[in-house]
């Protein structure tokens, strides 16, 4: 997690990417939301903080959770990595992975502070941005997705797109991973990590995410093995 806030523009996510910008003299709490877990992390400190999400998580319960746990901390604004698509700063669509209730829900009055919302594979990829056109894939419960072109960051839904007889995520997720097995699953993740760099065409790829074992891992233009073999030899 990178803890600084979405700019106004980029936390909308409108149908056309917009320049990243930060606003460094506030406090910010980044709540990074995923189908397994909900890690934290404030301005100033420097080990997040998790709990347990999963199926029944809401919105309300998120929030609940994540006052209490960053109780000891001071922050002026929060971050939201949202699970799904994200439009004038508020979900489009329930997530795929966590309860119901999070569309139309009000943050701000939730937590008291202002609220920025950004797709959660959007938030990943800025903090792992040098410059240039990179992809960023998140392996987690599902697959997240982002490219970043010269500072212009756009969100993408890759994850449900066809592949083989199911979807991409239905092989790199957790289900997948759980499904075929660890050395089974790095195959296809291999296979649809090349495909995406091949159609994308990206100078860098970052893969990070709750499954990317042995954290964020970058590629250079057009090859997926250097990320790959670092990131599955334990």
């Amino acid at each position: 997690m990178n803890p600084r806030p979405a700019g106004s523009r980029l936390s909308g996510e409108s149908s056309r990417a917009d320049r990243t910008r930060t606003s460094p003299s506030r406090s910010v709490l980044v709540v990074d939301v995923g189908g397994t877990s909900v890690k934290i992390l404030a301005t100033g400190q420097h080990e997040p903080r998790q709990f347990a999400s999963g199926p029944k998580l809401t919105p309300r319960q998120m929030v609940s959770e994540v006052r209490k746990l960053a109780r000891d901390w001071k922050y002026d604004v929060v971050s939201i990595g949202y699970p799904g698509p994200v439009l004038h700063g508020r979900p489009l669509a329930e997530p795929y992975n966590l309860g119901r209730g999070w569309v139309g829900f009000d943050f701000a009055a939730a937590f008291g502070h202002p609220v920025k919302i950004i797709n959660d594979a959007a938030m990943q990829a800025l903090g792992s941005y040098k410059g240039g056109k990179m992809l960023f894939l998140g392996l987690g419960t599902g697959l997240g997705s982002a490219m970043i072109v010269d500072g212009l960051v756009e969100p993408m839904e890759l994850a449900h797109l066809p592949y083989k007889k199911r979807t991409f995520e239905d092989y790199v997720g957790s289900v997948g991973l759980q499904r075929h097995g660890k050395n089974k699953w790095r195959r296809h993740v291999a296979d649809v990590v090349a495909r995406l760099i091949a159609a994308l065409e990206p100078e860098d790829t970052v893969i990070g995410g709750g499954n990317d074992l042995a954290g964020p891992r970058r590629s250079p233009a057009g090859d997926a093995r250097p990320a790959l073999t670092k990131n599955f030899r334990r």
